[in-house]
């Protein structure tokens, strides 16, 4: 049986990669701080290994199982908290990836890695989306940074040191199980307000788009990137795939949607649009497409549809308190 190591497989985009590796049939380890990620979210048939990845027990972990795949979802993914503790952000996001590395290198060198990285914010707002992989980046907030700083690790470790990296560039991911932080984090929010009955609030004038994705469509390329047949190893950009629907989406389209979902017709306000923020960020997949043979396959209005009902199963029945209910964009 084959084995594979998830970090951050008890959050959002974790769990349900290891939902799917289980599926596949593999023995499947998770290792998690829990600093964000929940323990009901780790499946009883997983292993659960409590750790930082920047500790030495991540190197440990790694040594002993020697896993054909490691899926590196472990981060802080809070671009805010980013701004504020940079150097929180890099320890975290860089020196954690690094003894991923370090121990695959020394320990697992024939593992598949499959680093989560973002196209949401790599490519900053000097370019015209669709972002293409080979478009140039000037990254616009700390954890963008450490992002790509990883990325060009990725392809030094598969150059110089013959390991089998790979980056998968995700847009806004939404869906069950969603963690409210970040820009991806209006879906979850939008339904904790819908669902207590309170106005939605959008910063701006809710024109600007992002790429909304489905877990289940990242769950999938998550899967072919582990197993299928990745290009030679090369320059930054030549393992580094977006995922993505390729098409940008509005925030009001966004609110729209879920109230039709939610069958409420709650107030749309406005607060003032925040310093520095991207207009537009949508993404190009038709490299993922060639080469990963990858598609996402879940419209819109269903994932939407879905990530409501299912926080709508979960709420209390007076108000949903367990939803954040922060102001979204």
């Amino acid at each position: 049986m084959s084995r594979a190591l998830v970090t951050g497989g008890a959050g959002f985009i974790g769990s349900h990669v290891v939902d799917r590796l289980l599926a596949e049939g593999l023995e499947v380890h998770v290792a998690d701080s829990f600093v964000t990620g929940k323990r009901d979210q780790v499946p009883k048939r997983a292993v659960l290994h409590e750790l930082d990845v920047r500790d030495e027990a991540m190197s440990r972990v790694i040594a002993d199982l020697r896993p054909e795949i490691v899926v590196h979802l472990a981060a802080q993914m809070d671009v805010r908290k980013s701004v504020a503790e940079p150097v929180f952000d890099a320890s975290t996001n860089i020196i954690g990836s690094l003894n991923v590395l370090e121990a695959v290198r020394h320990h697992a060198p024939s593992s598949r890695v499959v680093f989560s990285s973002t196209g949401g914010v790599l490519y900053g707002g000097f370019t015209v989306p669709p972002n293409a992989e080979t478009f140039p980046k000037d990254p616009e907030s700390p954890y963008a940074i450490a992002k790509l700083s990883v990325e060009y690790y990725l392809a030094y470790y598969a150059r110089v040191h013959g390991l089998e990296t790979v980056a998968l560039r995700f847009g806004n991911v939404y869906g069950p199980r969603q963690d409210p932080h970040g820009e991806a984090g209006v879906v979850a929010i939008f339904c904790g307000r819908l669902l207590a009955g309170e106005p939605l609030v959008i910063f701006g004038d809710g024109a600007q788009t992002r790429d909304y994705i489905y877990v289940s469509d990242v769950v999938e390329a998550t899967w072919r990137a582990a197993t299928g047949v990745l290009p030679p190893a090369g320059r930054l950009d030549d393992r580094g795939f977006n995922v993505g629907t390729g098409e940008g989406t509005s925030v009001l389209r966004i609110a729209e949607l879920l109230q039709r979902a939610a069958r409420s017709a709650v107030a749309v306000n406005h607060a003032p649009a925040r310093a520095g923020e991207l207009q537009d960020s949508y993404i190009e997949v038709s490299k993922a497409a060639e080469l990963l043979a990858w598609r996402p396959l879940i419209a819109l209005d269903e994932g939407l549809a879905t990530t409501y009902e299912w926080f709508a199963a979960r709420a209390p029945s007076s108000s949903a308190a367990t939803v954040p209910r922060d102001s979204a964009s």
